[in-house]
């Protein structure tokens, strides 16, 4: 599985969020192409700690649930978000979201294993190399919405 943390796959990605266009229109979803990448820049600082989001309790936090979303099955197709990674969304301009995703994740890159990482506010408790595949599941998910 692949993991945010590999520099060649972030930049893969950072390479697939700018060929996105402000026609880019999305197979599923309501999202905008600038408001698909401001939910990932968001999604990114969660990851990293610098935006906190509320905690929710569910059975997303215990295994085999939360192992089975982290690791096996795809991401759903509208699935409920945080409100705090929708937030920005309405007033997003995707060249200064697509310009702020390469720098968040040059930003992410920096981080170790050894720095502590937050909790994710559905699945709790997460390690490193947990949040670096999440971040590519979460991040690959929304590409594909947007067939980049």
């Amino acid at each position: 599985m692949r993991t945010f943390w590999d520099a060649s796959t972030r930049d893969e990605y950072c390479r697939r969020v700018n060929r996105l266009t402000p026609e880019s229109t999305p197979r599923w979803g309501k999202f905008t192409a600038a408001e698909m990448v401001a939910h990932l820049n968001d999604a990114l600082r969660m990851a990293t700690g610098e935006l906190t989001v509320k905690p929710k309790s569910g059975p997303l936090r215990l295994f085999p649930l939360k192992h089975l979303i982290l690791y096996v099955v795809p991401f759903p197709k509208g699935a409920p978000t945080a409100p705090e990674l929708l937030a920005r969304c309405r007033d997003a301009d995707l060249a200064a979201e697509q310009k702020a995703f390469t720098a968040i994740a040059e930003q992410a890159a920096r981080r170790t294993a050894a720095d502590a990482s937050p909790d994710h506010p559905a699945f709790g408790r997460m390690s490193y190399d947990a949040w670096g595949k999440l971040i590519c599941k979460h991040t690959e998910h929304h590409l594909r919405q947007f067939g980049v």
